[in-house]
This record gives C-alpha cells, sequence and structure tokens, in this order.
C-alpha cells in the first residue's frame, strides 16, 4: 500500500483515480500530476516503482496544499470571516447556508431536523 501525504492510497486503482483519495487533488489535478511525472493513466499503483511513488509524494509537497495543511487553511479563512463579522461569518456562525441559497423551505442540511413549533394548541 503507497503512502502519500499521509494517506494510504488503494493499490488496485489507476493512478489517477487513487490520487483522488488525497483531500485536495482532484480528477484534473490528479491527471496533471500524471502528466507532469511522465506516467501513464493507464498503470495501477502496484505496478509503480518506488522511484515513481518517490517523485510524485515530492512533486506534491513541492506544488499543492493538500491534506492538514489544506484543512487548517480552509478553517483559518472561516474563521477569519467568522472574527471580521462579515454576512458570509454571520452565516457560518447562524450555521445558516453561506452561498444564497433560500431557506424558508430547503436547507435542512445546514438548519438540522425540522423543530416542532410549541404552544400551537386549538
Amino acid at each position: 500500500m503507497a503512502r502519500i501525504a499521509g494517506v494510504n492510497i488503494p493499490t488496485a486503482k489507476r493512478v489517477p483515480i487513487a490520487l483522488t483519495y488525497i483531500t485536495g487533488i482532484g480528477p484534473t489535478t490528479a491527471r496533471a500530476i500524471c502528466d507532469a511525472l511522465k506516467i501513464d493513466d493507464a498503470r495501477r499503483v502496484n505496478q509503480l516503482t518506488d522511484a515513481e511513488v518517490l517523485a510524485i509524494r515530492e512533486y506534491i509537497d513541492a506544488n499543492l496544499t493538500v491534506e492538514g495543511d489544506l484543512r487548517r487553511e480552509v478553517t483559518m479563512n472561516i474563521k477569519r470571516l467568522m472574527d471580521l463579522g462579515c454576512y458570509r461569518g454571520l452565516r457560518h456562525r447562524k450555521g445558516l447556508p453561506v452561498r444564497g441559497q433560500r431557506t424558508h423551505t430547503n436547507a435542512r442540511t445546514r438548519k438540522g431536523p425540522a423543530k416542532a413549533i410549541a404552544g400551537k394548541k386549538k
């Protein structure tokens, strides 16, 4: 099992697919890594040599922000918005949708399960 950026990537999968298991690397970036290092897209992770795995690891370390560093950066960006008190920060703080979605209906993912209105009797 190859370990890249602190993640055990699956050995039976093709290299571009396996690289997407690393947070911060999507399909396009994975293909770009393979192109830059001249690794065929059809090859599987278990067919890679140790030198190729090392080259992938060094390329990712040098050129990309992934895993823990990326998560920390995103968290700090959200915290900065909340500290500023801007609209997006307030929405994060209240646990509501941030990007302009409606909340009259829907938005259950952010708002949580519906709460019954107490005190309504006929």
